[in-house]
């Protein structure tokens, strides 16, 4: 049995921003095209007239004050409203492959290694690009990784699900290195039609090389110990797989096909089965709260994080122990956490301990147990 550890980190960020003013204008703009457009039904009252947003409820709401895209003259275009991206050619690299490469390139170096040491890519993210083949392979391709490599998909949750397949093949040796990647395109699946939820999401991809702690090298992060857990719900879906189906008069366009949530059920469900998990898994690695030198949630929502925050800890997180990326990033599905990680982690001390945490859609929950040395 070998002992595995995080010895790097990388992020890709898009170069594009919406800010939430922005954001507002764009959807606005929609709302009283749909309003005059479907103007008899309204007064009718057939169908619903659309409310317009404003960046004081999105702020709000979530805590988000802006996102990063790939590509923001769709989402912003009232006529569209959704990302333009090209199609790529069979033969060039998918766009997931192609952010994975960045982020992974970055945490390499930051282990100290090329994708030739690599012998394990797992893609983890909550939306893939196509079905198959699949997208790690082709990320595996270009790094001229050896071994194998497979896509893996638990939503907002994948990113801890995939460190922990990572780290219990490093574990038993059926792997050496091994990198997690988390291309996500959030702005892909969202509903940007939608008021209650077209400010949630932006894109990014993060990676993380998990490898035996006898070859890492200075500065790395003991795995101690992973838990994972599921439970069946319908409050967060998404119906746009491969057997996509249009409606009865034949028309495509059907709401549930992109980005779906009952953000209050969710919020009731998901907030006490996180910080129970959590709790848990300290209490059977028998580590107490105060132990932990910090927490890396999922980005999801401000209220979610400062809520778990203080139910782990049993008090109100002081500065700096529980990292917020969400006002800069956004939700950005399994990449949240990671991002938290890797941009606020620096700082510890050899013997800290922390713990990086995301849940959302299954429902689903992950938690990584880990050390500074």
């Amino acid at each position: 049995m070998y002992q595995p550890v995080i010895s790097g980190t990388g992020v890709f960020t898009p170069s594009q921003v919406i800010t939430n003013d922005e954001l507002v204008v764009a959807f606005n703009a929609y709302a009283d095209r749909y309003n005059a457009e479907h103007a008899d039904e309204i007064a009718a009252g057939t169908v619903m007239a659309k409310d317009h947003s404003s960046s004081e409820f999105i702020f709000k709401a979530s805590g988000i004050e802006q996102r990063y895209v790939l590509d923001k003259s769709g989402v912003l275009d009232p006529a569209v409203m959704h990302p333009l991206l090209r199609q790529r050619d069979d033969d060039e690299p998918g766009v997931m492959a192609e952010m994975a490469l960045d982020a992974c390139t970055k945490a390499l170096d930051m282990a100290g290694l090329t994708g030739a040491d690599v012998d394990l890519v797992i893609c983890a993210a909550s939306n893939m690009e196509r079905a198959y083949p699949a997208i790690a392979v082709e990320i595996q391709q270009l790094l001229g990784a050896g071994g194998f490599a497979f896509d893996m998909n638990v939503a907002c949750s994948s990113a801890t699900f995939g460190i922990q397949a990572a780290s219990d093949m490093v574990r038993a040796g059926s792997a050496r290195r091994a990198i997690v990647v988390n291309p996500e395109i959030c702005s892909g699946h969202l509903e940007w039609r939608d008021r209650d939820c077209h400010f949630i999401f932006g894109d990014v991809c993060t990676a993380t090389v998990i490898e035996r702690e006898e070859d890492a090298k200075d500065g790395y992060f003991k795995v101690l110990s992973t838990r994972c857990a599921t439970q069946f719900s319908n409050n967060i879906r998404n119906n746009n797989g491969f057997l996509r189906r249009s409606r009865p008069d034949g028309t495509a366009d059907r709401r549930d096909m992109q980005f779906m949530q009952n953000g209050r059920k969710v919020f009731k469900e998901v907030v006490p089965m996180v910080s129970e998990h959590i709790l848990a898994h300290l209490e059977a690695e028998g580590v107490t709260s105060d132990q932990l030198r910090r927490l890396w949630l999922h980005q999801a929502n401000k209220s979610m994080n400062d809520f778990i925050g203080r139910k782990v800890l049993g008090r109100e997180p002081e500065a700096g122990e529980q990292p917020n990326i969400l006002q800069d990033y956004a939700n950005t599905s399994s990449a949240g956490s990671i991002i938290a990680f890797a941009k606020h982690s620096d700082d510890l001390k050899s013997g800290d301990l922390g713990l990086i945490c995301s849940f959302g859609a299954g429902y689903s929950v992950g938690s990584v147990l880990i050390k500074r040395v």
